[in-house]
């Protein structure tokens, strides 16, 4: 997470969602039917399936928002490469009648750090990805240095898995500018199931480094290969380390589940084997969800695909609205309180306690994408340690993280839960990243957002806040 500073600390809005937003401008299909109006239905039966009512406030113009994230992350699909590389080559002299390489005679150019963020084929959710692409120009000819970003974008925008997104970038290069040869690697990260946060930054985030070469580039020994690595080292990535990471599980939902024509999902055992036990995917969400795949022009039945809106549905259900007591191991709320007691002074600092770092993942009902991170809880207490201890707090925390929610309103809920136990001062921050911030074409990579609520005794008296807010600075980049 990134540094937090007092004055800094007030609510952002997380989404940078407006109910007044302007409507897309969308290219006429056929008999001029927006090609994102059959999604919206299948988004309203999948908040319909997750116990949700859709015309509640925060949820009218999801469909719409949804639908839209959508299209917008495919894009893709409509664009060629040749319309983006073509008038974009230029003629470029080299180094003629003398040794070495330079111009537009075998000088490598690398550009790196380029954002993207793409949809993964196997779950449908974004992962984001940092991509840097070099070639060896030929014939006297280089590109423009922007189009190699906009060709990587153009295969970012569909339903991917990293390595064939590198492979596809470099083919594509390849065969458009017909270089001496192309480098693509590319850090991508995915994020986790909710139950496997544990870690409090972006850590946690499931990370693979992929790269795919042609032409000069190839082979052990290519001195090319070598200057290109040894180029994207001063941006602190090592290939040579990272290329193990490329073996490593992508997708959290794939590994662990054979999906069945019958909507059932199989659960495949660490040493390979099926348990008999199956858990059961509402039919009519996994439909709902193949339905949106036909809109974006995609075939659900293609191989990559199988068993995605299975998948996709599965993640959702972890975020389903329930109607549940909150009585988490005696944490019952608005009942008489082991912090209060009668007669304590209320400013006596001694008994102000804090929980930090506290890992959780919820999902947007805006865009029905992620956002997680970290919550830290302070409180006046009495001090004597008995009551609620940290397990409490993450059982509070995951029980208003785990369905559709704003950031906004999950930290006043959270503080106004710690609030009717303490009875005396809550306050609480909660600092998140957003899925829907590198998607839906706004593409902050590396934006996050701090919220703060503060009840009670923490409103009038300052002094309680600093030394809250510091320890959250103090404890940031230590584990817990």
């Amino acid at each position: 997470m990134g540094a937090l500073e007092e004055a800094h600390l007030a609510a952002v809005a997380a989404c940078g969602c407006d109910e007044g937003e302007e409507e897309d401008l969308l290219v006429e299909v056929g008999g001029g039917e927006a090609p994102g109006d059959a999604m919206e239905p299948a988004v309203r039966a999948l908040l319909a399936g997750l116990g949700e009512d859709d015309r509640r406030e925060g949820l009218r113009r999801t469909p719409k928002r949804v639908a839209k994230a959508f299209r917008d992350g495919t894009r893709g699909y409509r664009q060629k490469v040749k319309d983006i590389v073509q008038g974009a080559l230029f003629p470029e002299v080299g180094v003629d009648k003398r040794t070495g390489s330079a111009g537009g005679t075998g000088g490598q150019v690398v550009v790196r750090d380029i954002d993207l963020y793409s949809y993964c084929e196997s779950c449908l959710l974004p992962f984001s990805i940092q991509c840097h692409v070099g070639y060896v120009p030929s014939g006297g000819r280089v590109v423009g240095l922007s189009k190699l970003s906009r060709v990587a974008d153009v295969f970012a925008k569909r339903f991917q898995n990293p390595q064939r997104l590198a492979n596809e970038v470099c083919g594509a290069l390849h065969a458009s500018i017909q270089p001496a040869g192309v480098a693509v690697a590319m850090q991508c990260w995915h994020i986790p199931l909710p139950e496997n946060f544990k870690c409090k930054n972006s850590g946690a985030l499931i990370r693979t480094s992929h790269s795919s070469r042609s032409g000069v580039f190839e082979g052990e020994n290519s001195s090319f290969w070598n200057d290109f690595v040894a180029l994207l080292k001063p941006r602190g990535i090592d290939m040579e380390m990272d290329s193990r990471s490329a073996s490593l599980a992508w997708c959290p939902l794939r590994p662990h589940e054979v999906p069945l024509c019958n909507g059932h999902a199989k659960r495949i055992t660490t040493n390979g084997a099926s348990s008999a036990k199956s858990a059961s995917i509402p039919s009519n969400m996994v439909s709902a969800v193949s339905s949106m795949l036909l809109s974006l022009g995609e075939d659900p039945l293609r191989k990559e695909l199988l068993g995605s809106p299975q998948r996709y549905v599965q993640w959702l259900m972890r975020f389903r609205a329930c109607n549940l007591d909150v009585k988490l191991n005696g944490f019952t709320f608005n009942s008489a309180s082991v912090y209060e007691r009668p007669g304590e002074d209320a400013t006596d600092h001694r008994a102000f306690s804090s929980e930090l770092h506290l890992p959780f993942c919820a999902q947007c009902e805006h865009h029905l994408l992620p956002f997680y991170g970290v919550v830290h809880i302070g409180y006046f207490g009495s001090g004597d340690g008995e009551g609620i201890n940290r397990s409490h707090f993450q059982a509070l925390v995951h029980f208003y993280g785990c369905k559709l929610q704003v950031q906004e309103r999950m930290t006043r809920q959270i503080a106004e839960a710690v609030y009717s136990v303490s009875h005396r001062g809550a306050i609480v921050v909660v600092e998140a990243n957003h899925i829907c911030m590198i998607s839906r074409g706004i593409e902050k990579i590396r934006s996050s957002t701090a919220t703060i609520a503060v009840l009670g005794q923490f409103s009038p008296i300052l002094l309680p806040r600093h030394p809250f807010l510091q320890s959250i600075l103090d404890t940031a980049n230590q584990e817990v």
